[in-house]
């Protein structure tokens, strides 16, 4: 196409020279890189790209080839090919050193699910949220398939080159290894692929250049970056290792419609990655990882790669819309957990799981929009095997859902009456300081407790959850020491900037919550990134909030006392108490009160406990357990190869004798590496204590 300008002259919007510069970027080349290879002056190139020269036919064919672009692209102004020897799969090389990855240590963070693998890809899209006006929109789309229709994403994908690759990774000794053998196998004996896609729209998409700094990078090339500030919910460091997981051979293939050009270009960016452990093929040591994409001779790596609609459809990537976002294929999706197996527990798991995370951000109060949208469907060989179904709040959590949106449309009401009542209560957190402020105060943050009768069909009464920013569930726990009498009940606590005040100790108390999260976001517990971040007594601050909270809770659903009965006998009063008998003080057991360790160059964890004691006569003879949390499973146990004593407590074998009256005691031990069921580096440590049967107690 052409246009004309105001002096009458023909102008291509699409000139050689700015398609040249396009080129020069995606390639990572400067005007004097392409000078050199051509053997033409700087000043040559710098011509051709403002436009006010053209190359020789024989210069227009070097650029060609030289760029890894086809035969006549500089005249169609074509990318790179979609699939024509220029895009395929470059594994990074062994470390010189020796070292090996024998997995993805981030993945080994989650007890893995197809349930968290939806919690953490939508947590990430709606801190990726690009229209704040619209909901962010997910969707989830299974699909099985066989024949012609294997054999063809087979081949978009280069198969025929990776296969080799991961069936040389897949080491019979190593949990990686096993599931990528038992993967090829499966696949080979039932001819099935199970892809799941996840899509979403109205996020920012897969940004900024191919290996610096941006969303791109963060979440293709590099480990634990979350390329996230303030209050961002989600972690691409840790969640979206949960993503790779769930494919049984550690493989996703990426399509972004970016939010902001890059390249000069938006649509249909791509690259591939597989998390392999480290290997070894015809006689070449490999790292692991590889990535999918369009060779970059600059850095011996695979660069992203703009490919055609052809490409995208054999990829079943095909985006529903021209709305920034990125869509995942997950090729050999499976449920790490067993839960399920079928397409149609596949579904049922994938809907449950976003209803019980993301029920709060899928409601709105009266006239706006939700934050969120989502839904699943089930496909076999490109028939629907479940339908679409868009995921309601209000049938999952009709209670909550019905809190939630009695807050926003300020309908709530002081003192419960009737069934459909939401009571609204304002509950302080006190923030401290953080050690970097010199002079920095506590501010009080008043967050948003909701609380409702049950509805027939609650399978879970007398709950409270707890969120902050997005709204996803954080906190899931039942409320003890419920009066007598009182009405079944759901509450709901907004904290942080999910109460909508858009005040400064909102933000404040938004990142303390983050701090005190663990990885897995189910709680709000004493981090080490809460203790290193925040002034002595963030611990003591946050137990006062969660014990405010509760106690809120149980006199909100409290039976109010009959008129006049305050004026009768003592005795009466007593007899006709409602409330529950204190609980009986029991004596308590001794608990771990913190743990640090690492893995040292033998690979062996060393490890320093402090242990909380309850005051007694005797002392307390105990056997410290060591155990390798992994990513699903149970956790398997692991033998100490040196227990020292530090403090308060004496060592007999691998027992504890700590001192009677003594309230702490420190010890510190060295686990034996022959016992480990991993890899030290793979897995998190956990220490537990038990009794120890020697008749002492």
């Amino acid at each position: 196409m052409t246009t004309q300008d105001g002096d009458g002259i023909i102008r291509d919007p699409e000139a050689f020279g700015v398609w040249l510069g396009r080129q020069l970027r995606r390639k990572g080349m400067s005007q004097s890189d392409l000078a050199a290879a051509l053997d033409v002056t700087r000043a040559a190139v710098s011509a051709w790209i403002t436009g006010r020269a053209t190359p020789r036919i024989d210069k227009i064919q070097a650029i060609e080839e030289i760029l890894d672009l086809a035969a006549g692209a500089s005249a169609t102004r074509d990318e790179t090919p979609e699939s024509s020897g220029y895009v395929g799969w470059h594994h990074r090389l062994a470390h010189s050193d020796g070292g090996r990855e024998l997995g993805n240590a981030a993945a080994f963070a989650f007890d893995s699910s197809l349930a968290i693998t939806a919690r953490e890809a939508t947590q990430n899209s709606l801190d990726e949220r690009w229209d704040r006006t619209r909901p962010v929109r997910m969707r989830f789309t299974l699909h099985e398939i066989t024949g012609e229709r294997l054999r063809r994403l087979q081949e978009a994908i280069h198969w025929d080159d990776l296969a080799p690759h991961i069936e040389a990774a897949g080491d019979p000794k190593q949990k990686v290894g096993r599931m990528l053998a038992d993967g090829l196998r499966e696949l080979r004996e039932t001819g099935k692929l199970l892809l799941l896609r996840i899509d979403d729209y109205n996020a920012n998409g897969l940004t900024g250049p191919d290996y610096a700094d941006g969303r791109f990078a963060a979440v293709v090339r590099r480990q634990l970056d979350s390329h996230k500030m303030g209050t961002a919910g989600g972690s691409f460091g840790l969640g979206k290792a949960t993503i790779w997981g769930a494919s049984r051979f550690g493989l996703v293939i990426m399509n972004s419609t970016l939010s902001e050009p890059y390249e000069d270009l938006r649509e249909r960016r791509m690259i591939g990655r597989i998390d392999l452990p480290w290997h070894e093929l015809n006689g070449v040591e490999y790292a692991g990882p590889a990535w999918l994409g369009s060779r970059d001779p600059m850095r011996e790596a695979a660069r992203s790669w703009w490919a055609g609609e052809r490409t995208v459809e054999e990829l079943y990537l095909t985006r529903g819309s021209a709305d920034p976002g990125t869509s995942f294929l997950i090729v050999g999706a499976h449920d790490p957990s067993g839960e399920a197996t079928t397409l149609e527990e596949m579904h049922a798991v994938l809907v449950r799981g976003l209803a019980s995370d993301f029920w709060a951000s899928m409601v709105a109060g009266r006239g706006h929009a939700p934050m969120l949208e989502a839904s699943v469907e089930a496909l076999s060989d490109g028939q629907v095997v479940v339908a679409e179904e868009r995921v309601d709040p209000y049938r999952h959590e009709p209670a909550r859902a019905r809190a939630v949106r009695a807050f926003f449309d300020r309908t709530t009401v002081s003192q419960l009456s009737k069934s459909d009542d939401v009571v609204e209560l304002s509950v302080p957190l006190t923030v401290p300081p953080r050690k970097t402020e010199v002079s920095g105060r506590s501010v009080e943050h008043r967050a948003v407790l909701l609380v409702t009768p049950a509805t027939e069909g609650d399978q879970k009464l007398n709950r409270l959850v707890g969120m902050r920013g997005t709204r996803m569930t954080v906190l899931d726990r039942p409320v003890t020491g419920v009066p007598l009498g009182a009405t079944q009940f759901q509450a709901v606590l907004l904290a942080g900037i999910a109460t909508g005040a858009e005040l400064p100790s909102d933000e404040m108390a938004e990142a303390f919550l983050r701090a005190a999260e663990p990885p897995e976001h189910n709680d709000w517990k004493p981090t080490e990134d809460l203790t290193s971040t925040y002034a002595r007594g963030a611990t003591t601050r946050l137990r006062e909030f969660r014990k405010t909270v509760f106690s809120m809770v149980r006199a909100a659903v409290k039976p109010t006392e009959p008129v006049g009965q305050e004026g009768g006998p003592p005795l009466l009063r007593e007899l006709t108490n409602l409330d529950p008998p204190p609980p009986p003080r029991t004596r308590g057991y001794p608990t771990v009160k913190s743990a640090t360790g690492e893995v040292d160059d033998a690979g062996a964890w060393r490890i320093r406990v402090e242990i909380k004691l309850p005051e007694r006569e005797d002392p307390w003879v105990l056997r410290p357990l060591l155990r390798f949390s992994t990513r699903s499973g149970p956790k398997p146990e692991a033998r100490w190869a040196e227990l020292v004593a530090e403090s308060n407590c004496e060592v007999s074998g691998d027992v504890l004798v700590c001192g009677a009256r003594e309230r702490s005691a420190v010890f510190a031990g060295v686990s034996d590496v022959a016992s480990h069921p991993v890899a030290g580096r793979l897995a998190i440590a956990e220490v537990d204590l038990v009794q120890a049967k020697d008749g002492r107690q």
